[in-house]
């Protein structure tokens, strides 16, 4: 049986962020205060302080909600699709706005893998405002990543939600290294139930 490890919140960047470390891994998330298109956005950031590889994908991520309800994120090339088709001017400046606010209002981690370097491979000059919105998606999100000892990386996850926030719950991390099992929280007040 595991061993119960705590949860730690904090502020950063106007942020309410959770953390949590098992095993030598450390997660941590905090809600986007946007959405875009059908999906509500969290930006989660993993450092591996083990000896042993971590790998992270976005669906190990479910949100389950106070009525019991479950949200598992959407894989990545699910999003990009989505924006590929109806992606436009507002999603971009939405995507890459709140998400550089997030990210470099976070002094905590400095990602050896991460947004920033996938920013510069995919954000190049394109004149379709989708291709656009599916290349700020495609720098954003968290992929399926292998961690080697010692590395981080950070990216939004996305839940499909028709738009609408996340509502009342709690983020769970479940993969083949383990499980995270964050606070409950009201995403909007930052209030606990």
């Amino acid at each position: 049986m595991l061993g119960s490890a705590q949860v730690i919140e904090f502020e950063s960047g106007g942020l309410r962020y959770q953390t949590l470390t098992r095993n030598g891994v450390t997660l941590m998330f905090a809600h986007l205060p946007t959405h875009v298109r059908e999906y509500a956005i969290l930006q989660v950031a993993v450092s591996n302080g083990a000896q042993a590889p971590y790998t992270i994908r976005p669906e190990d991520f479910t949100f389950e909600r106070a009525d019991g309800a479950y949200i598992r994120a959407a894989p990545a090339r699910q999003v990009v699709g989505a924006l590929i088709e109806k992606g436009n001017r507002s999603d971009v400046v939405k995507l890459v706005s709140t998400y550089e606010m997030a990210l470099y209002g976070m002094t905590r981690l400095r990602p050896t893998n991460g947004y920033e370097s996938r920013r510069q491979q995919y954000l190049a000059e394109v004149s379709s405002t989708k291709i656009k919105a599916a290349a700020a998606a495609s720098a954003i999100a968290l992929v399926q990543t292998k961690l080697a000892a010692g590395l981080s990386t950070d990216g939004a996850v996305f839940f499909p939600t028709d738009g609408k926030p996340l509502g009342a719950g709690r983020l769970v991390m479940r993969n083949s290294g383990g499980e995270f099992v964050f606070n409950s929280e009201e995403p909007e007040s930052g209030k606990k139930f």
